[in-house]
Formats: structure tokens, C-alpha cells, sequence
């Protein structure tokens, strides 16, 4: 039996083939590029006690995947909120004019490359005042306590500068999860307790400082999401073996530190790994490397919160776009480092000059 002949092709007509079948298989398997994306948010210098005529310098933070950068500054209400690009105000600094009177500021950056593009904003700045001696906000003000249903969350005032005397009044919102929208929820004073229906939510506080010269809101961080209750807090005592506990939120104040001389505030939270409140358990923390005084242990509160008074030392690096490392760890008393019941989580600060 005869078989037919085959053709045979020229070598570079099949070269040509199979360099076609390539970049066909590469462009079918290959992925194309995320956009960019947001590691550390982007933050101002020296965010507090700006006033008309201060330069504010912006950082865009960390990001990847971005090829190019686009800056502007926004200027917001006194809730932080209703941004609006300020003509002309396109570069990393900024100076403060009349017209933000009464108004805070954000630096908005965005961060592009060949697939897309992100935006993302600063946090704001104080309230800038509109005449000499009006309140002026140095620190912000800073929640403590469970974003837990039933909890008691518990305010300061923050720290402020002006003409004395300044009274303060207290007005608690209910933040989206995303804590970019934070209507006020009614309730007033330096306590609050969180209610089924702001589960899914973030809180936050508003202190407004008043003396005869005028008056300036502050604005906290927002808390975690809340969650529902389940059961209320439970004590470390009654954990079992192979219970573990949860460092579930540190937060620092100052946030960013600028100042080797300004003690730091630090709350934690620390939860079971089903998210109840853990009353009675001990928390240490240590800066690593070790730059700053650490914490003698002390034991959460019926919340499973505990609040340490912690001091920078001499070698604490103040830098733009540094951040300080801490280790925190809650455990039992008792309990042997290896198997006992505890929990531990790396966390950071960032720092910055002014």
C-alpha cells in the first residue's frame, strides 16, 4: 500500500509557526498586572497644631506595584469628611491658607500604573482655627475599651492648646466599616456604651474644645469593628489547655511619634480565639530592638483591655516613613512559656519628624 506524500515546509516558514504558536500560549496563560496597592497609608508631617500660615509636608506611604504618583491636597469639614481638591495644591507640601479656617486637611495620593490606578488619603489634620488663642488641637483624642456589644468605651479629651480656661463636650459617632462616613449617633459624655446596632461598625469621638476665643473639634481613630457579645468577658482562669489568647488590637497615641520627650499612650485589647473579652490576663511588651522603657505586666480589665504609660529613650529613631517594632504577648500567670495559655503579635508605630 502506498501513503501520501508529505509536504514538506521551508525551515522558516515552520520557525515562523511555532514562534506564532508561542506568543499565542504566552499571551493565554500570562496575567496580566494588578493595579497598585497600598501597604502603609499615606501620612502628613506633624499633622497637629497647624494653623494658617504652617507648611504641611505630605508622604505618599508605601505602595506596590505603582509606576507613577499624583498628589493633591483636600480640604474637609471638621468631621474629616465633604474633601474637596484645593486649586493649585499639587505637590507634596503644602502651606496652610485663610481659607482653610475652620476646615481640616488631607493629603490624597494616587498611585498608577499600566492597569490601573489607586487613591488613597491621609488622615486629617486638627481643625485649623480662625482667630489667636481659639483651641488648638496637640494630640488627638484616643478611645479605650471593647468594640464589643455592652462594652464601655471610655474617652479623653486629647491634648489642646489656647487661651484658658477650655471646657470640652463629647459627641460619639457610628462609623461605616471603612470609617469614611461617621454620622454622630447621639450620644454625648467621655463614656459610651456600644449597642447592637453599631455591630459591624467602627465608633469614634468627637471632642469639641471651647474658650472665649472660639472653638475646634478633635477627632479619635476609630475603633475595631464591633462585634457581638458572646456571653460577655471571660476570665483567663477559667481557659482550658489548648485555649489560646488573641492580641486582638494595640493602639498607640501619639500615632505617628515626633517627639523623643512625649510619653506614648498604648491600649490593648486581648480576646479568646472565639473574640470574647479575656478578663485578668497578663500583657507584656517590649520594643525591638529595645528603644523605649517596657511595661511591668499587668492584668486586662473586666473589658480585656489594659492601658500602658510607655517612655521613648534616647536611641528611639525619629525618621519619615520609620516604624518601631513591639512585640506583645498576653498570658496566664502561671502557665509555662511553652503550652500554656497565651498569644503573641508583632505591631508597629511609625515615626516621623516634625
Amino acid at each position: 500500500m502506498h501513503r501520501p506524500l508529505k509536504t514538506l515546509l521551508p525551515l522558516s516558514v515552520v520557525l515562523l509557526a511555532v514562534a506564532a504558536a508561542l506568543l499565542v500560549a504566552s499571551s493565554a496563560t500570562g496575567r496580566s498586572q494588578d493595579a497598585p496597592k497600598n501597604t502603609q497609608e499615606p501620612f502628613i508631617g506633624a499633622p497637629y497644631l497647624v494653623q494658617v500660615g504652617t507648611t504641611l509636608q505630605g508622604h505618599r506611604g508605601s505602595w506596590t506595584g505603582a509606576s507613577s504618583y499624583a498628589y493633591h491636597w483636600l480640604r474637609c469639614n471638621n468631621n474629616a469628611e465633604a474633601c474637596k481638591k484645593i486649586s493649585n495644591a499639587t505637590g507634596t507640601a503644602y502651606t496652610a491658607v485663610s481659607a482653610d479656617q475652620g476646615h481640616t486637611i488631607r493629603f490624597q495620593v494616587t498611585a498608577s500604573n499600566g492597569s490601573g490606578s489607586t487613591t488613597v488619603a491621609s488622615n486629617a489634620t486638627n481643625q485649623i482655627t480662625a482667630k489667636p488663642g481659639a483651641p488648638l488641637e496637640a494630640e488627638p483624642p484616643v478611645i479605650s475599651g471593647q468594640a464589643v456589644v455592652g462594652a464601655k468605651l471610655a474617652a479623653t479629651t486629647g491634648s489642646w492648646r489656647g487661651d484658658a480656661p477650655i471646657s470640652y463636650q463629647f459627641k460619639w459617632q457610628t462609623c461605616n466599616a471603612a470609617g469614611t462616613a461617621c454620622p454622630a449617633n447621639g450620644a454625648t459624655g467621655s463614656t459610651y456604651t456600644v449597642k447592637a446596632n453599631d455591630v459591624g461598625e467602627r465608633v469614634r469621638v468627637k471632642v469639641v474644645a471651647s474658650n472665649g476665643a472660639g472653638q475646634s473639634a478633635g477627632l479619635s481613630e476609630p475603633t475595631d469593628v464591633v462585634k457581638e457579645q458572646s456571653g460577655g468577658s471571660v476570665a483567663v482562669g477559667s481557659l482550658q489547655a489548648g485555649d489560646r489568647l488573641v492580641v486582638e488590637a494595640v493602639h498607640f497615641s501619639p500615632n505617628p511619634v515626633t517627639s523623643k520627650s512625649t510619653p506614648i499612650q498604648v491600649t490593648i485589647s486581648i480576646t479568646d480565639q472565639k473574640g470574647n473579652p479575656v478578663r485578668g490576663a497578663l500583657v507584656s511588651m517590649v520594643s525591638t530592638p529595645v528603644v523605649t522603657s517596657s511595661p511591668t505586666p499587668a492584668q486586662t480589665d473586666s473589658n480585656g483591655t489594659v492601658a500602658y504609660t510607655i517612655h521613648p529613650e534616647s536611641d528611639f529613631p525619629i525618621k519619615n516613613g520609620y516604624s518601631v517594632q513591639f512585640y506583645v504577648k498576653g498570658y496566664r500567670s502561671g502557665d509555662p512559656t511553652l503550652g500554656g495559655v497565651s498569644g503573641g503579635r508583632l505591631v508597629q508605630v511609625a515615626t516621623k519628624t516634625q
